[in-house]
């Protein structure tokens, strides 16, 4: 049975155009994926995430527990509010999850985890949880909106009650905070997003979701859907769970070293074989290219390396750069960025010259540097 948000008959009114995204019925546009895109990195857009899944993690031993389940270290988080990212690991170092969790008191954390994975996620994650005695709790009366882009910021703030602006104003990225909206409702506020804009993702009750969204409507925010929100992400050099990583994929094969933490004395799961990975040197890297021709770069596409042959992961055109982007899994080895030619994509059995570059693409709505040629 495909799964609806409780937003549903709201995009259909808004003129949203429906797929199956994971199991739910989603609006991948609201009539121009490429307008939503443009909207959000220039002004304001709201996404309704309220199919990711919210879970509380509530017991004494909640941070010695998260020591041992994430690849990131939970004891970077000191001050209430803050959030980390990380991936969740099985024994063999392969990705389960990538999630985003926040410290609320000592005996009390949140976790926010994608949708597609929700089963194994909550079952992993309670199997590991009990032996520490920590009560996992999803929370399906929460729902999230996510308000995108340079004018986010202060649209909701015009949605929040005058005593927790001042607050709200001062929130440091990658941090959230409660607060009260004009009409009474509590708002879990985070400071993040997945769109490499400046924002909001805020959790709600399920009943004043509705309402929500139109107040954010009513100040001028435009609905975007899942279609720019993934060509979003990936200008912003963010991972797609499923395309870009899974279980087979350690988070050195996919440009996630950033987020394992090797700090001493914390055995997580999976830290064994990333150690030993690390010591041997990845078999294989992930890549952002850059292709100047037209055409677009697709998940599967073959490409052709002088180390071997590897595949596009994730892969778009890009609305703000106007050509295409891509991120590709290939043998691990030097490969010079900038110089079309090195690296060629297998496109229709035409071998077309791509630039590896670094990632992100785009930072703040502009290119970055060596992205244009």
């Amino acid at each position: 049975m495909t799964l609806k948000t409780l937003l549903n008959e709201t995009h259909r009114a808004l003129g949203a155009k429906m797929v199956d995204f994971g199991g739910w019925d989603m609006p991948i546009h609201y009539g121009s994926q490429i307008d939503e895109h443009h909207l959000v990195r220039r002004a304001a857009g709201m996404f309704d995430v309220s199919h990711m899944t919210v879970v509380d993690l509530k017991g004494a031993r909640s941070r010695e527990f998260l020591r041992r389940l994430l690849a990131n270290s939970i004891d970077k988080l000191k001050v209430a509010g803050k959030a980390l990212y990380s991936c969740m690991l099985n024994a063999e170092g392969g990705v389960i999850d990538d999630l985003i969790v926040y410290f609320l008191a000592d005996d009390f954390f949140r976790m926010v985890v994608n949708a597609s994975t929700r089963e194994k996620d909550l079952a992993w994650i309670r199997q590991h949880a009990a032996a520490f005695g920590v009560e996992v709790v999803e929370r399906e009366d929460l729902a999230i909106v996510a308000v995108q882009g340079p004018q986010a910021r202060a649209l909701v703030a015009g949605l929040v009650a005058d005593a927790d602006r001042a607050a709200l104003d001062k929130l440091g990225r990658f941090a959230a905070l409660d607060v009260t909206s004009v009409d009474g409702v509590p708002l879990f506020v985070a400071r993040t997003g997945y769109t490499g804009e400046d924002g909001y993702e805020v959790l709600l009750p399920q009943t004043a979701v509705v309402a929500f969204w139109n107040a954010l409507l009513a100040a001028g925010v435009k609905p975007a859907g899942l279609g720019a929100r993934d060509t979003l992400r990936l200008e912003a050099g963010m991972n797609l769970y499923g395309q870009d990583m899974d279980e087979s994929v350690s988070p050195y094969e996919a440009a996630l070293a950033w987020t394992v933490a090797l700090d001493e004395g914390r055995d997580f799961i999976g830290r064994g074989v990333l150690e030993a990975q690390k010591a041997a040197g990845n078999a294989r890297q992930m890549i952002g290219l850059v292709m100047d021709e037209k055409g677009v770069l697709r998940h599967g596409q073959k490409v052709l390396t002088a180390n071997g042959e590897g595949e596009i992961l994730s892969g778009t055109f890009s609305p703000t750069l106007g050509k295409a982007i891509a991120f590709a899994r290939v043998p691990a080895g030097d490969i010079p960025l900038g110089a079309a030619g090195n690296v060629r994509v297998d496109i229709r059995g035409k071998e077309v010259p791509v630039r590896v570059v670094k990632f992100p693409f785009v930072r703040d709505g502009q290119a970055q540097p060596g992205i244009d040629a």
